[in-house]
């Protein structure tokens, strides 16, 4: 599955790096705690979170994953937009919460 697959779904409104909408999800990930990311994200999963700022970013690209959805509509800052544009990782927001949006995107994945 693709991260283009799931914008239905989860209700997402791609924000930045809409080059990589392309990516293969093999996951996904909820935590607003940066170092918990950092520490247990996969590669190709989609982090779900609240955080809008730069260094999502720099973890995104780190840690390899698919895209970023920012939850509640949360929007990128300038940045975070710049730096997902660079990295080619799409930062997609939602009007869900988090947990009504991970819900979702575990069924979309094991429906598959």
């Amino acid at each position: 599955m693709q991260v283009k697959d799931i914008i239905q779904a989860l209700q997402l409104t791609p924000r930045a790096g809409a080059n990589g909408l392309d990516r293969e999800i093999s996951g996904g990930y909820v935590s607003d705690l940066l170092s918990d990311v950092m520490g247990h994200a996969r590669e190709g999963q989609v982090w779900i979170t609240i955080q809008a700022h730069k260094n999502v970013m720099a973890i995104a690209s780190l840690k390899e994953l698919a895209a970023v959805v920012l939850v509640r509509d949360r929007l990128p800052d300038e940045d975070t937009a710049a730096a997902a544009n660079d990295e080619s990782i799409p930062v997609l927001s939602t009007p869900l919460d988090a947990f009504e949006a991970s819900g979702r995107l575990r069924d979309l994945l094991r429906e598959g």
